[in-house]
């Protein structure tokens, strides 16, 4: 939660933090003319392990520090925690350019695509590489989607990340994820969220077509997607 001003004066922390005393998930952010921005943080993790302890951000808390630009471009919060975008690679724009026409071509009225923008999951606001949402464009103009028909993520050296991500599209309700492995030309189908997870996983490919469920006039044929241009 943010509020603008404060009642005590703050004791510098580092060069715009600021500790206000008693409650130790509270932080002030000095934001130039005098002002000051009371941010709450998540709260930190019981652990049984000794030493330095992870103090997990908000949603607000990370809006509010990347509009002071104290967080780099380029990253996504997941689970509390900031983390910076891998670079991504000639190949993976062009698999991503592909869905894009397909879903461009047969969305219809009242759902929108929307490439490489928020969705907020709770204590995350990952950046799928493609999402699928429903509304009107002017639902969305003081928040973030909460949730989305379809996210497509795009995996060519990020398995394993992109993968940490489906518990926050399950925790979302986002109908149906599908994660596009590059180098092994297949997909990844999950659907059906239940308790912070798909229930329903299948792996499609390498070749024939697939449908999704939830939007029946989107299928991408395999061979074409994963097809290599012919040099000219």
């Amino acid at each position: 939660m943010l509020e603008s001003g404060g009642k005590s004066q703050p004791k510098p922390m580092d060069p715009g933090l600021a500790d206000l005393g008693p409650n130790p998930n509270m932080f002030a952010i000095r934001a130039g003319r005098g002002n000051i921005w009371v941010v709450t943080v998540l709260e930190a993790p019981k652990s049984a392990l000794h030493g330095p302890e992870v103090w997990p951000l908000g949603v607000k808390a990370y809006h509010a520090l990347g509009e002071l630009g104290l967080i780099p471009e380029k990253t996504e919060l997941l689970y509390g925690q900031i983390y910076r975008k891998m670079p991504k690679s000639p190949y993976h724009r062009l698999l991503l350019m592909r869905l894009l026409e397909l879903l461009q071509r047969i969305v219809p009225p009242g759902l929108h695509v929307q490439p490489e923008q928020p969705i907020q999951c709770g204590d995350s606001e990952p950046e799928p590489d493609l999402s699928v949402i429903r509304g009107s464009i002017n639902d969305y103009a003081a928040e973030h989607p909460r949730t989305a028909e379809l996210v497509i993520e795009i995996c060519v050296s990020s398995h394993d990340y992109d993968r940490s991500k489906l518990r926050a599209y399950a925790e979302a309700g986002v109908k149906e994820c599908w994660l596009v492995l590059g180098p092994e030309r297949q997909i990844e189908v999950h659907r059906r969220p239940q308790g912070g997870q798909f229930a329903e996983h299948a792996v499609h490919g390498p070749g024939g077509s697939l449908t999704s469920p939830t939007l029946p006039s989107f299928t991408v044929d395999l061979a074409e997607l994963f097809q290599s241009p012919v040099a000219q």
